[in-house]
């Protein structure tokens, strides 16, 4: 990939929003957040196209909750294109987690995610989306 320079010029309070961002997210230098942000403007553009793209969705819950598996269960069955894998993590003796790795149309991935997140018994869920090429 070849690199291009070039000069940028914004209001001082711009620069320093910029820099906020930068510490606050760890970036090594003002190159690589703004390429970050770029990037993220892509994908979002994507995601408005509908697109394929990628997701993960987190998911939080009490599993001595009645029939809470049953209709996460059925719910994935009904997306089993979309979902690549899902992992199943014990937090504490009540709590667990499942991650769910998917590809497929914004679209569906969005519907899906919704889906799984107002299950009755869901103590948090958070989708993310990214670009796949």
């Amino acid at each position: 990939m070849n690199v291009v320079r070039f000069g940028v010029s914004v209001e001082q309070e711009v620069l320093r929003i910029l820099d906020n961002y930068i510490k606050s997210n760890k970036f090594p230098n003002r190159s690589q957040a703004i390429r970050h942000l770029i990037q993220k403007i892509e994908v979002e553009k994507q995601w408005d196209k509908n697109e394929v793209v990628g997701g993960s969705l987190t998911l939080v819950y009490d599993h001595h909750k009645r029939e809470l598996l049953d209709k996460l269960t059925k719910i994935q069955h009904n997306f089993h294109h979309e979902i690549l894998c899902s992992q199943h993590i014990h937090l504490d003796h009540n709590n667990c987690m499942e991650i769910i790795a998917m590809k497929g149309k914004a679209s569906v991935l969005k519907d899906l995610a919704n889906q799984l997140t107002a299950v009755k018994g869901i103590i948090h869920g958070a989708f993310s989306m990214t670009k796949v090429s």
